[in-house]
């Protein structure tokens, strides 16, 4: 009775690439997601492709726009530095250059800010009194959120936060 249903595998081309155009309309998605949801759907690899070469051609499926989008994303929300959204695009596979393209995307001004609001409220919530063990939480912390040691340092001495 627990049995798990597997779905069912697609094998119309047509109907797989409007599932697939559907998919990418959603939201922005790199070459690999479509490929992987394609794979899970039971889509034949050299179908796969063919899709995947339509869905660029008809730009659904653009990977600097998804970078772009990925990387702003990541920043403005969940408030990532350049080193962990780059981990990130190299997970969905994204080409070095456009990784770099997408990260020159981001607006400086603004990264040194969010850096600096998120080690001020970082700072308040710290107990440690020690100025050495507290400099060492706040840069431990905003190096875990993918933020540069250069830039971490620059702030802390600037902010005297330690």
């Amino acid at each position: 009775m627990d049995e798990e249903v597997k779905p069912k595998r697609i094998t119309d081309p047509a109907r797989a690439q409007a599932k697939a155009e559907h998919y990418c309309a959603y939201q922005e998605r790199s070459q690999q997601e479509v490929r992987s949801k394609l794979y899970e759907w039971g889509v034949y690899p050299s179908v796969t492709e063919q899709i995947i070469t339509r869905l660029i051609g008809d730009n659904f499926l653009n990977e600097e726009r998804f970078a772009k989008a990925y990387a702003l994303g990541k920043f403005n929300q969940n408030h990532w530095g350049r080193i962990k959204i780059k981990q990130g695009l190299k997970l969905k596979r994204v080409s070095d250059k456009l990784i770099n393209k997408a990260l020159q995307s981001l607006d400086g001004d603004k990264y040194m800010e969010v850096l600096e609001q998120m080690l001020v409220k970082k700072a308040d919530k710290i107990i440690e009194r020690e100025p050495y063990k507290r400099r060492y939480k706040l840069q431990q912390y905003a190096m875990s959120r993918g933020f540069e040691n250069d830039l971490i340092n620059e702030v802390l001495k600037d902010k005297q936060l330690a």
